[in-house]
């Protein structure tokens, strides 16, 4: 029993406590240089700029975190090529293995499902963007997802450089801040999504990577699920989306197989039940093998005790 109340418990459990970043020292090991990172990536107030490389080419971006009231807003402008802006305002999402911390808060029972299937060491000291940094490396157990090389602010724990690495030791995108912008710590509580109930329905995956689970999604704005089933699954580092979908009549539909999208790849499905055409897409940044096996093995699990009238997805 950890003593604490239930409000205080109910509290826990919906917002992260960033004030906790000013009472803890500099980590020593992995796991707590990860925890960190994580944490200052929603705790810290700031402005930045940035450059993207990926197989689509360079791309330089301003970058903005704010927090108010408790309430995130993130902004990426694209400061070349077409002009595009992306915005996002609202709570954290608990996709992460932070949003599955224990009531005591103890970032080393909450990090175990990354650290069963990464092996985390920590490098040299860096210099990036002006800024000492420490080299974070998570290389993955197997080869059913991608490795990650981070270079962590020394002072905040910021990411200041990413690396995403495949099964082949290749770096697929680089995203590196050139300039951190008076990052500031929000000393207080963010707030977490509510729990929704997680997506059911008689379409279930028979395999997925080791360490993988599902994740509860807020409602979607104009998304009944009628017309379309999409759930998300996540091991704390990565997660893909699957995604099921009724093909009408004369609808264009995606060729099946393996299309690159990016640094992601789509597995892609087509299935026939009854009188329907089912698409099943599987769509994530893992290696193409993985998402296809996903796609491949999932299965429509039908009940003896209640009448299927359609294959709903």
């Amino acid at each position: 029993m950890t003593g604490l109340s239930s409000t205080a418990i109910a509290a826990a459990e919906n917002s992260v406590d960033c004030g906790q970043l000013a009472e803890n020292s500099t980590p020593t090991s992995p796991l707590g240089w990860l925890e960190r990172s994580m944490m200052a990536s929603q705790c810290y107030v700031f402005r930045a700029r940035a450059i993207r490389i990926s197989p689509e080419g360079v791309r330089t971006l301003a970058l903005a975190h704010e927090i108010h009231d408790g309430v995130v807003r993130e902004v990426t402008s694209y400061l070349d090529g077409p002009a595009v802006i992306y915005e996002r305002y609202g709570r954290l999402g608990r996709n992460g293995v932070m949003m599955r911390r224990t009531t005591d808060g103890s970032p080393t029972v909450a990090l175990q499902p990354i650290d069963r299937h990464y092996h985390l060491t920590l490098g040299d000291k860096e210099r990036v963007a002006g800024r000492p940094s420490m080299r974070l490396d998570i290389e993955p157990r197997d080869d059913l997802r991608y490795g990650h090389r981070l270079w962590l602010d020394m002072a905040t724990g910021l990411p200041l450089k990413q690396n995403l690495v495949d099964e082949e030791g290749k770096i697929i995108e680089t995203f590196q801040m050139t300039e951190l912008i008076e990052p500031t710590l929000y000393a207080q509580s963010v707030a977490l999504e509510p729990l929704h109930d997680m997506p059911t329905g008689p379409w279930q995956p028979d395999w997925l990577p080791p360490g993988y689970a599902s994740v509860s999604l807020p409602p979607t704005p104009g998304f009944s699920g009628k017309t379309m089933s999409h759930r998300l699954y996540s091991d704390g580092l990565s997660s893909f989306s699957l995604f099921i979908q009724p093909l009408e009549k004369g609808q264009r539909a995606l060729l099946p197989g393996i299309h690159r999208l990016g640094i992601s790849y789509a597995a892609v499905r087509h299935v026939n039940l009854k009188d329907h055409t089912l698409q099943i897409v599987v769509l994530g940044e893992l290696p193409p093998r993985a998402l296809y096996r996903v796609a491949s093995q999932l299965q429509y699990q039908s009940s003896t005790d209640r009448v299927q009238k359609d294959p709903a997805p």
